[in-house]
């Protein structure tokens, strides 16, 4: 009987001694759901082509938008990951400074593909901030003549696809022990694009601008 007694308790430590760390192994893939506020900058640095005749202190900026944004993240190991994100967001170009007021972009979309390479550090158990970068390309669709800058005769606007660069901060809080967490997430893209005017075939207004938006997200993660 004592001996039965013995391999069984034998038996059931090695169960847990087994089980214990495929229980505290986390997953490789993380999926995040947030809440994303989009603040880019949108100012004029440098204008190639003026015939409609600009005055001086004429600026522009791109308004703020907040959207659903998806990231996936896949560990390489406990310190370093790979992320991407899936979002689109709108925005409009107004005018500033000499141009305060004026309609000058409508509707243009964003899709910012971006990969971040990421390294965690263990605060504790439950809190694990990070730092990443990476490479970004806006790829930039839907845009159209604000209704100022259609009076001054502009038919059509362009705004270029540009690559860039990412910077990225954040924390990722364990909530439970299924995966389930919460992110704090912000970065500083550096990227810029180039705004093409035309009347009919001819281009009347060309300049360069600097987009470079702040990006802050907070939601929810599942580990799996």
């Amino acid at each position: 009987m004592k001996i039965r007694l013995l391999l069984a308790s034998a038996a059931a430590l090695t169960a847990v001694s087994v089980a214990t760390p495929a229980m505290a192994e986390e997953g490789k893939i993380q999926i995040k759901a947030f809440v994303t506020g989009v603040l880019p900058d949108g100012e004029i640095t440098d204008v190639n082509t003026d015939i409609v005749g600009l005055p001086a202190g004429s600026q522009s900026r791109a308004t703020d938008s907040v959207v659903p944004t998806i990231a996936a993240e896949y560990f390489l190991s406990p310190n370093f990951s790979l992320e991407t994100i899936c979002c689109i967001t709108p925005h409009d170009v107004r005018g500033s400074g000499a141009l305060e007021g004026t309609d000058l972009v409508d509707d243009l979309i964003i899709l910012p593909a971006t990969v971040t390479a990421k390294y965690h550090f263990k605060l504790s158990d439950k809190i694990k901030p990070y730092i990443g970068a990476g490479p970004t390309y806006f790829f930039i669709f839907g845009e159209d003549v604000g209704a100022d800058a259609a009076a001054l005769g502009a038919t059509d606007v362009d705004l270029s696809d540009e690559l860039g660069f990412v910077l990225q901060t954040g924390v990722d809080v364990k909530l439970n022990d299924r995966g389930l967490g919460l992110s704090l997430d912000a970065k500083r893209y550096f990227i810029g694009t180039t705004a093409t005017f035309r009347a009919g075939n001819a281009v009347a207004l060309q300049t360069e601008h600097d987009l470079d938006p702040w990006v802050v997200s907070a939601g929810l993660t599942y580990r799996f």
